[in-house]
């Protein structure tokens, strides 16, 4: 059995590109870049629009490097923990800072944590309604059945 694997650290999209400079100068064509990603044209457009990407332009063309490529899955990530434009902005200027990877760390737990706590209460909320309109549709169909 093979003992290396069972003390790799994954690693999440949300705490920044590992940087891997074997793709260095490479880049992918705004096609490219919404197939890669599964988003549309507009999208990247949009996250450019914020300040969230900043493809290279070539005439009408917007080129993304390895840079764009590894916001994007931060982004992405953070997009689906449910963080707002501002908070992504946040998170994107803390990983790609200089200060030591174990203090973005800290802080991007910190991020986290707080957005698990607003999700924990929105999630009670939810819970909350639902079981108001299970009451509500018991009540009616109860109605219905003695209609």
């Amino acid at each position: 059995m093979n003992s290396v694997a069972t003390n790799m650290v994954v690693v999440p999209d949300i705490a920044g590109p590992v940087h891997d400079d074997s793709n260095e100068g490479q880049v992918l064509a705004i096609s490219e870049m919404s197939d890669l990603f599964g988003v549309t044209l507009r999208t990247l457009r949009f996250y450019e629009e914020k300040g969230l990407l900043n493809p290279v332009r070539r005439g009408a063309r917007r080129f993304y490097s390895t840079q764009d490529v590894g916001r994007m899955r931060v982004i992405l990530q953070a997009k689906k923990i449910g963080l707002t434009l501002a908070e992504i902005r946040r998170v994107i200027k803390l990983v790609e800072g200089t200060s030591p990877r174990q203090e973005q760390f800290v802080e991007l737990q910190s991020i986290c944590q707080g957005q698990q706590q607003i999700l924990s209460e929105q999630k009670a909320m939810l819970d909350e309604q639902v079981a108001e309109v299970d009451q509500v549709l018991d009540a009616l169909n109860a109605l219905i059945a003695t209609g």
